[in-house]
């Protein structure tokens, strides 16, 4: 990830597919190219195209790897394990680009500090808490997961 430093994360992924297709890796050649796909609409989606920040392309990276883990558990579901085990391979690959997750005690640790500096009392308080975290955590912790220990900790 300290390659992120030096080059757009987009420019990255592009060095990366060029990699992968040399090498022949066929699953994290389809993925980048997936990926890049996204980062591409994103781009021309509105009024005029326009080139994503590395936040942004971060964002939607984020969103990819979060449909890849949905759509391995609609397989689990469907009882098409081989179907999931790929998603689940491509959402791998999309991990690599993303920052790492925050483990249960730093998410705990980061919504107590929000908890107590928007002075929030009680589960109504919650919109306040969430949008002070939420900068904090971007990227590194699922949305459900970032209200459900909010909820946890202003009900309690």
């Amino acid at each position: 990830m300290s390659e992120l430093r030096t080059a757009s994360l987009k420019n990255l992924l592009h060095a990366d597919l060029t990699t992968a297709m040399k090498a022949r890796d066929e699953l994290t050649t389809a993925t980048l190219r997936m990926a890049l796909t996204a980062v591409t609409t994103e781009e021309v989606a509105g009024k005029a195209a326009r080139e994503l920040s590395d936040d942004e392309v971060l964002r939607v990276l984020t969103r990819e790897g979060k449909k890849r883990r949905e759509a391995a558990e609609a397989y689990d579901q469907a009882q098409r394990p081989e179907l999931a085990a790929r998603e689940r391979a491509e959402g791998e690959v999309i991990d690599r680009y993303l920052p790492s997750q925050l483990d249960d005690a730093e998410l705990v640790e980061l919504v107590r500090a929000a908890v107590a500096e928007t002075g929030a009392t009680g589960p109504r308080d919650m919109g306040a808490v969430m949008k002070a975290v939420q900068p904090k955590v971007a990227g590194r912790a699922d949305g459900k997961r970032v209200s459900s220990e909010v909820r946890t900790q202003l009900s309690g």
